[in-house]
């Protein structure tokens, strides 16, 4: 061998196939946050003369990399798009193609608080509608709403109030969905192109409500977001994603609706009761199989299969896929506290969510 190499490199990319003047073209780009290299054994450079010489046998070469202080984009997987970490190693032999080694990793990031104080204010909404028929005016439908505070981490319950007062004519029903937004970005001159995805992360349909009646709704463990990647904003220039939480009054006869949206930032750091000695569990989690980075996973990702990487389905029958990796996201374990003196487990994961 004359050098063991090692990269530490984090990369987005971007793909997918656009038609130009009746031509289909494939448009990529790429956006890197680290590459770092390192020689942990032998000579960067080719040596001359004698070449260093590695005895047979089993070796271990410890090394590091200092992570950048710069906020970093979460491990994301997705067809048009993912963001990726990992190590590659590389054994340098002359006059021969050198094997190589790589190990994928997961990055928890940006570092978002719920305890930030902007995510802490409530957000009030309101809408109303009244109805005529034939010159008879009818009472107003109203729906008032408040969102206790607009930012959670996987596992925690959405805190959303409602105040309806029907006093139409039908019977109207309550709505909320949590919705994922991706926005990819393609910038290359006359071929910019963007793709946008959206799916629906959770939905509650409540009963429906009679006319000439007031009732009082309050989510309390009804809307407990699922697993799902971070709100990534401003991180990445080649992808952004952003939830919003859709309140709809809907009326059973005529389809219309009462709306209001509000935005919810998915977080990667819990909400923390204040002057509580008891702290919430975390635990790491890949996203549920309905959203964008849950849905998806590359075929290089599965060993032994011919596979297009679409999730769930495409793998043969009665034969689960063997995956080698997966990134994992921030998730609160329910109903559990811990206190500042936990386990050492349990420290350790919190470390690794810190960084």
């Amino acid at each position: 061998f004359s050098a063991i190499r090692v990269v530490l490199r984090g990369k987005a990319h971007a793909e997918w196939k656009v038609v130009v003047s009746g031509d289909r073209r494939t448009v990529r780009d790429d956006q890197y946050f680290i590459d770092d290299r390192a020689v942990i054994w032998g000579k960067a450079e080719k040596p001359e003369g004698n070449i260093p010489i590695l005895p047979r046998g089993q070796h271990q070469f410890p090394f590091k990399f200092q992570l950048p202080e710069s906020s970093l984009p979460c491990s994301f997987e997705s067809k048009p798009g993912y963001i990726r970490y990992y190590i590659k190693v590389t054994v340098d032999i002359p006059y021969a193609s050198p094997p190589q080694g790589m190990k994928y990793f997961t990055i928890i990031g940006p570092h978002i608080d719920c305890m930030d104080e902007q995510y802490l204010k409530p957000m009030v909404g309101q809408d109303k509608r009244t109805t005529c028929c034939l010159c008879c005016k009818r009472g107003p439908v109203v729906l008032r709403t408040q969102l206790e505070r607009s930012a959670y981490v996987c596992g925690e319950s959405v805190r959303l109030k409602a105040n309806i007062e029907n006093q139409g004519e039908e019977e109207v029903r309550l709505i909320v969905r949590l919705m994922q937004y991706i926005e990819y970005f393609i910038d290359r001159g006359v071929l910019g192109v963007t793709k946008e995805v959206q799916h629906v992360v959770l939905e509650y349909k409540g009963d429906s409500i009679k006319p000439n009646s007031i009732s009082k709704w309050d989510s309390s463990n009804l809307l407990v977001v699922p697993v799902t990647p971070p709100s990534l904003l401003g991180v990445c220039r080649l992808l952004q994603i952003y939830y919003v939480l859709k309140v709809n009054l809907e009326f059973e006869k005529s389809g219309d609706d009462l709306h209001m949206h509000f935005p919810i930032t998915v977080a990667t750091v819990p909400f923390r009761i204040p002057n509580s000695q008891q702290q919430p569990v975390v635990h790491y989690s890949v996203a549920n199989d309905n959203v964008e980075g849950g849905m998806y996973i590359g075929p290089e990702f599965l060993l032994g299969q011919v596979y297009d990487g679409t999730y769930p389905g495409g793998a043969p029958e009665n034969r689960e896929p063997v995956v080698l990796y997966r990134p994992v996201y921030v998730c609160v374990v329910r109903n559990q506290q811990r206190t500042p003196s936990g386990s050492s487990q349990e420290q350790m994961a919190a470390a690794a969510h810190q960084h």
